[in-house]
């Protein structure tokens, strides 16, 4: 059975910092590129940060770069998110999702077709 599992979601001050986990199972992990997503109230899904877990190759979202860093530790078929600084506009619920072979700026950028989708962990950004 195919598992993305999303945790480490929770309510932090402005300026604060957040890691959050996608664990995989499954499924090859080295053979995809894993995702963060994110959906604000009333907003469009937005890509966040994506991975290859192939090689290593990452991309982020203009709106976040600087700010998150993902990484991937294909030993444990788990991808982080690091989120410092997090802002209001920050808050969403943010999901991971996997694609197959896929570039990871491509996979972001589109925000559809997954192959799987995990369900969301909700991040709430306090001013």
């Amino acid at each position: 059975e195919v598992q993305l599992q999303a945790s480490g979601g929770g309510l932090v001050q402005t300026g604060g910092s957040l890691t959050l986990s996608c664990a995989a199972s499954g499924f090859t992990f080295d053979d995809y590129a894993i995702g963060w997503f994110r959906q604000a109230p009333g907003k469009e899904r937005e890509g966040v940060s994506c991975i290859s877990s192939g090689n290593g190759g990452t991309y982020y979202a203009d709106s976040v770069k600087g700010q998150f860093t993902i990484s991937s530790d294909n030993a444990k078929n788990t991808v982080y998110l690091q989120m410092n600084s997090l802002k209001p506009e920050d808050t969403a619920v943010y999901y991971c999702a996997a694609l197959y072979y896929a570039n990871p700026q491509v996979m972001c950028r589109q925000h559809y077709g997954m192959d799987y989708w995990g369900k969301g962990t909700l991040v709430t950004v306090s001013s």
